[in-house]
């Protein structure tokens, strides 16, 4: 007797289901014609105009349309690299903190270290002025071996600033007597900027660009070439907000914003104040102020988009006021020259700064920085606080 066939074979698996050729080649056109209505759709691209074409004058909103959305996207791009030039730097900072060496060590000099100093101070000068400048070497700054003690053994570093000439061939006349002097004195800061009338924010900025990428300090300090400063005074009062990140010190203020062209103080933007009246929001006078080493690096950063009004000091003081930042007003950043600076030293209030506040710096600088000095100098102080 034979068994069923079926039990004597063992079973077999059907074999899986082949989809025909000609339905995936039909499914493969469906989809590359399905991908180019969706690219069309959403990724199309405008066409650009034929530039042998008159433009359409029956559409100018079209046109002004086309020009705007333009402006926003530079706008934006302009937002996005500023943005990216911040972390970028905050980043650098982080790590330079993180592997013990300084925060401001750039790329080029990146695996060496700088000491921190306590800050840099730049006198803010002209071509014009040599005779300013030798007026201040010759009383409050100290010179050769002293300047170098001071920044050795104090941290401070203090430069005059001044920019390039329209003319910056080094065989100029100006540019030769620059180098001249630098050569004999060691205590100019170059900047690459050309001095102009009107510039003076700017010049600002890159002053704080320049010595960031030379200097690491806790302060970046900006004082006129016409004020008297008592160099330990200001480091007591610098002292006092070391350890603070964001803090503008100065003698703040806030004065009407003048609307007439025919002043020297006449503010070109004076509409974007408000109504005719209106002050200027709170900002330091521009004889001296200070800024920790964050909001310098902000402003170095951003110097490209932020506004310059025509007031330096105004320009300086708009560029803070949407941080969070502490605004020290200290009044002895702005003292009188004698004798105010005398019956404030009696008083127990020694004077950082001095100078004449209806001449915006000392009257006749040159004339009268020896007796400013004289009467207003930290070691006179002294002196006078020994006698009470």
């Amino acid at each position: 007797m034979f068994a069923p066939a079926a039990a004597a074979r063992p079973h077999k698996q059907a074999p899986p289901a082949r989809v025909p050729t000609r339905l995936v080649a039909a499914l493969c056109t469906a989809c590359f014609f399905l991908g180019v209505c969706v690219v069309n759709r959403y990724w199309a691209v405008p066409e650009l105009p034929d530039c042998r074409t008159k433009v359409n004058s029956d559409n100018p909103g079209a046109v002004m349309n086309q020009v705007s959305q333009t402006r926003e996207v530079i706008i934006a791009l302009d937002r996005t690299i500023s943005e990216i030039e911040m972390r970028l730097a905050a980043a650098r900072t982080m790590q330079a903190r993180s592997q013990g060496l300084s925060p401001s060590d750039s790329g080029s000099d990146q695996g060496s270290t700088r000491a921190r100093l306590f800050f840099v101070m730049g006198i803010v000068t002209t071509f014009a002025n040599r005779k300013r400048r030798d007026s201040i070497r010759q009383t409050w700054l100290p010179q050769g071996e002293h300047l170098q003690r001071l920044e050795k053994e104090k941290g401070v570093v203090i430069r005059f600033v001044i920019g390039r000439s329209t003319n910056p061939s080094p065989d100029s006349e100006v540019e030769r007597a620059i180098a001249a002097e630098d050569k004999e004195y060691n205590d100019i800061l170059r900047l690459d900027h050309v001095e102009r009338n009107g510039s003076l924010p700017l010049k600002i900025q890159m002053f704080l660009s320049t010595a960031l990428s030379i200097w690491d300090a806790d302060f970046y300090v900006k004082v006129d070439d016409d004020v008297h400063v008592n160099i330990g005074i200001t480091r007591s009062i610098l002292a006092r907000h070391r350890s603070k990140p964001r803090v503008y010190i100065g003698c703040m203020k806030s004065g009407p914003v003048v609307d007439k062209n025919e002043s020297k103080y006449y503010e070109p933007d004076h509409w974007k104040f408000g109504t005719e009246g209106n002050n200027y929001f709170r900002h330091a006078t521009r004889q001296l102020y200070a800024v920790t080493r964050d909001l310098a690096t902000y402003i170095s950063a951003n110097r490209h988009i932020l506004h310059k009004y025509s007031n330096e000091d105004v320009s300086f003081g708009s560029w803070l006021i949407g941080l969070d930042v502490e605004h020290v007003d200290e009044r002895s950043l702005c003292c009188g020259t004698p004798p105010d600076c005398e019956w404030k030293a009696q008083a127990g209030n020694p004077c950082a700064a001095s100078f004449d506040w209806n001449c915006t710096g000392i009257c006749n600088p040159v004339e009268r920085m020896e007796e400013v000095h004289r009467r207003c100098w930290e070691g006179h102080v002294a002196d006078l606080q020994a006698q009470f």
